[in-house]
């Protein structure tokens, strides 16, 4: 059994979508899967047992996108299923072009509840099963540490409405500094965030931490996660790959849907939000300007968090 699966865009959205895969899998264990996607959606899967191939998606920055993927999709070999998670035009058309028996793709507006419910009942619906959803996984032996490790993630993709403060993200970091060595995430875009949370530990004397924004590759993030004691996150990918290892995790989230992209089955995981009359409003940048969801969330609120479940 060939299959080919064309992954979500984003990190969060391909590691939500694993209890979906896994499932798949679960229905047919022998299948050789040949991955399509971004670069770091298929970065963080490519070491699955069951994948045979990974084809990296670079039509998007070539200009006439579409006859680059209709090219791609008929330089491929024939398959038995093919599963897209996205709903784009785009994948309708690498759909119709590719050559397989059957052809699935994820409709958004068809499903309903968590992010990971949805992917799994558009998986369920295609292979008229009824499979739940279980954890997310991912194909990287989870990493241990000596010392105890906090992880502090500033940075989100998605749009800095979704990004909490760095002096914020600061205050609680120099707080835990004593117990906890420290450790600083972001992407290659996020690195004046966290250089911006460095200068801060600096100026509070705190030597115990390394700053690793936009110094490790996706399979390096991975490792790194999966070692924390505790991590302090926006509802991000790296928010994700802490719940496939259920590390204790605090997520703040404000502009986007915390039933919807929460930290799936982790039991070590817990949500800091305000509800406002403004939010979740799901855009990528404030729309009135006062991004007063993240602003009113304060450091205080995170550590009297850790310290009433006993993190601190």
């Amino acid at each position: 059994m060939k299959i080919f699966i064309e992954l979500p865009t984003w990190l969060g959205d391909t590691i939500m979508a694993t209890p979906a895969i896994e499932n798949i899998l679960k229905k047919y264990p022998n299948a050789k899967i040949t991955l399509f996607g971004s670069f770091i959606s298929t970065e963080a899967l490519k070491n699955h047992k069951n994948i045979e191939k990974v084809i990296q998606d670079k039509t998007r920055k070539k200009p006439f996108r579409i006859f680059h993927l209709i090219k791609e999709a008929k330089n491929m070999e024939k398959f038995d299923m093919a599963f897209s998670f996205r709903s784009s035009f785009t994948s309708k058309i690498l759909l119709f072009f590719l050559k397989s028996d059957k052809k699935f793709q994820y409709d958004k507006k068809a499903f309903k509840g968590h992010q990971v419910e949805k992917y799994n009942s558009f998986i369920n619906k295609s292979l008229n099963t009824n499979f739940p959803p279980q954890k997310l996984t991912l194909p990287i032996p989870k990493k241990n540490s000596q010392k105890p490790l906090l992880g502090i993630n500033p940075g989100a993709t998605y749009g800095s409405a979704k990004r909490w403060y760095p002096e914020e993200f600061a205050k609680v970091a120099i707080a835990l500094s004593k117990k906890y060595d420290i450790l600083i995430f972001g992407g290659p875009a996020e690195t004046n965030i966290a250089k911006d949370i460095e200068e801060e530990l600096k100026k509070a004397g705190v030597k115990n931490y390394l700053n690793l924004a936009g110094k490790t590759t996706i399979t390096e993030l991975i490792a790194h996660i999966s070692s924390l004691s505790l991590f302090i996150t926006n509802d991000s990918g790296p928010m994700h790959i802490a719940s496939a290892y259920q590390i204790p995790t605090i997520a703040i989230f404000g502009p986007t849907k915390s039933d919807e992209t929460s930290p799936w089955m982790n039991k070590k995981a817990f949500i800091i939000k305000k509800d406002l009359p403004c939010a979740p409003c799901m855009k990528r940048v404030c729309p009135i300007k006062t991004h007063e969801c993240m602003k009113s969330i304060k450091s205080e609120d995170v550590l009297k968090l850790i310290e009433k479940i006993n993190l601190i």
